[in-house]
């Protein structure tokens, strides 16, 4: 009867809206669909959030992650968005590009809306740059204006793929890009059996982690920082920013639209009819999660950089960039695609 009394004591002092809250995930899974291929950085900050965040949602519901490559992550997103269940049991983790599908893309072939969906934040703030096999043609940065290059990429709608592009419309570089790789992990091996000669839109955090081996090999070339600021630790390594070689005030604007992508890191969202209150649930519970001892010390032991983005900072960020001038806006995606 007390150990009764002191359970109904306890449930009272806790505030109703917790109390349903709980019941909304207790008992359930919650899945986190990766929208690359397993083994690479997006998967691999999935994969360390998924193992400590159930105890962080209300419910301490058992999370799991798996994977949904294809489209740049907009297959995933697509399924996320319009199919998967609208009760935040379901979280998207696609590339830091989706967030910015109807700039980048015809909004017209997205089978969902972008700007409706409810970003919870991102597992760190990235940094892009462009690395080259240390026998490639170019040695350097500005020789990427006067001679070619073959660079890898997932698909023309993706960062590994447009960055490049980007670089070759708005600077002038000579880079050729082949599509059709999943991830980093394949482009890395396909460098490794000269098919091609390096990548775009690797971002630091991954290469000192999952990839830190060619480094420590010294069998690449960091050619340039994908930025408009420069990374304090790349800068110390000589690494040029491309930012730098913008002419006008327009090469400048569109391509800080496009590098704005490295602040969603690792971005996280969950679909537009997910009631707020659990949008907010979700979003605390996310952040509470990468100030998690036990995460901070398994990212530590693992050399992966954390440095969590709130989902509200995430949502503020994007109507901004949306808010640019529309001329800009079509400017930036033309800037992306393969000129034929």
């Amino acid at each position: 009867m007390r150990l009764a009394f002191a359970v109904v004591a306890a449930l009272a002092a806790v505030p109703a809206a917790a109390q349903d809250l709980a019941s909304v995930w207790r008992g359930k899974t919650v899945s986190i669909l990766v929208g690359t291929s397993a083994g690479g950085g997006y998967d691999t900050y999935a994969r360390i959030l998924g193992r400590h965040m159930g105890k962080h949602i209300p419910g301490a519901p058992n999370v799991i992650v798996s994977n949904m490559a294809g489209a740049a992550s907009n297959t995933m997103a697509g399924y996320v968005a319009g199919v998967a269940p609208k009760d935040g049991t379901v979280i998207g983790a696609p590339f830091s590009t989706q967030p910015l599908g109807p700039i980048l893309e015809d909004p017209g072939v997205l089978r969902y809306d972008t700007t409706k969906l409810n970003y919870i934040g991102s597992g760190n703030e990235d940094a892009f740059l462009c690395v080259v096999r240390k026998d490639a043609p170019i040695k350097s940065f500005a020789e990427a204006f006067t001679t070619d290059a073959v660079m890898g990429g997932t698909a023309e709608t993706g960062s590994t793929g447009y960055l490049p592009i980007l670089l070759n419309n708005v600077l002038g570089t000579k880079f050729k890009v082949v599509f059709g790789y999943p991830g980093s992990r394949e482009m890395f091996m396909a460098m490794d059996k000269n098919e091609v000669h390096g990548q775009c839109g690797m971002g630091w955090s991954s290469m000192k982690t999952q990839y830190v081996d060619y480094l420590k090999q010294d069998s690449i070339k960091l050619l340039v920082q994908e930025r408009i600021k420069p990374d304090p630790e790349m800068s110390a390594l000589g690494v040029p920013v491309s930012g730098d070689f913008a002419r006008t005030d327009e090469q400048k604007a569109i391509l800080g639209i496009i590098y704005a992508q490295e602040t969603f890191g690792r971005p996280y969202f969950v679909a537009p009819d997910v009631p707020k209150e659990r949008v907010d649930a979700l979003r605390k519970a996310f952040m509470d999660t990468w100030k998690d001892p036990e995460l901070l010390a398994e990212a530590r032991r693992m050399n992966l950089e954390t440095g969590p983005i709130s989902g509200e900072e995430l949502q503020a960020l994007l109507a901004k960039i949306y808010a640019s001038p529309d001329d800009i806006k079509r400017k930036t995606r033309e800037a992306i695609r393969v000129k034929r």
